[in-house]
């Protein structure tokens, strides 16, 4: 198990990414959480197994159908435990 911070650069906010996001990590079996930021990204950080998050990762380059991705920039954190995966919206 490892944890991964994912940054989604581009037309990403209104287009139920972070939804679509949620689904995908369910499917996938990755916990953690997705939230955007003010700067217009949306931030993930992803707990599994590699191969389950290089395939979040290669998703996180089309996004829900709505997403115009431009960038997607990952890098390893420590290791996070989180129960399920969750939306954090901000206010």
């Amino acid at each position: 198990m490892e944890s991964v911070s994912i940054i989604v650069e581009g037309f990403v906010q209104g287009v139920y990414f972070r939804q679509s996001t949620k689904s995908k990590a369910n499917e996938l079996g990755i916990t953690g959480e997705v939230k955007n930021k003010p700067d217009g990204t949306v931030h993930i950080i992803a707990t599994g197994v590699r191969t389950r998050l290089n395939e979040l990762i290669e998703w996180c380059w089309k996004g829900p159908d709505a997403a115009v991705v431009k960038n997607v920039k990952v890098e390893q954190v420590p290791l996070t435990s989180f129960t399920g995966f969750n939306i954090i919206r901000q206010h």
